[in-house]
């Protein structure tokens, strides 16, 4: 039987969603495998330290991800990879990412990057709220079981 894992791009996941991610790996018995630069202080016997070129986190993680795994990521380019390999793939403010809708998510990206590009300001991520660590802990504890989230 193959290992469950939960693999984290935690260059930019936010601490609470971290530790909301440990926990539930301990809980559940899954190994949680964090993947981050040297520039970011992260210890531990399941850490990945990577260059700090750009893409290196999330192009080592891409590697690393298989079916059946779960990554959490911000970023909709490496959630596109993995789930391309058939792992699940779920943000730190609790958005799992469909593969059904995610070309609609890196066009919808690509059209606020050329945005901002031209001059236009878009609007930023809201500060993280107890909400977003409920929805987050609701949505990875729905995926480590294999139910389906609304």
């Amino acid at each position: 039987m193959k290992e469950k894992r939960v693999l984290i791009d935690a260059d930019a996941c936010p601490r609470q969603a971290l530790a909301i991610a440990r926990t539930l790996c301990a809980e559940k018995g899954w190994r949680c495998v964090t993947f981050a630069s040297f520039n970011h202080q992260l210890t531990g016997a399941d850490h990945v330290t990577v260059d700090a070129g750009p893409q290196a986190v999330d192009m080592k993680l891409a590697n690393e991800a298989g079916a059946e795994d779960i990554v959490i990521t911000q970023d909709i380019g490496l959630a596109a990879l993995v789930l391309g390999k058939r792992a699940k793939a779920v943000s730190p403010h609790g958005t799992i990412f469909d593969p059904q809708r995610i070309a609609f998510s890196l066009e919808e990206r690509n059209e606020k990057a050329r945005y901002r590009r031209g001059g236009g300001r878009t609007k930023g991520p809201a500060a993280r709220s107890a909400q977003d660590d409920e929805r987050f802990a609701e949505a990875l504890r729905a995926l480590m079981d294999n139910e389906e989230v609304v």
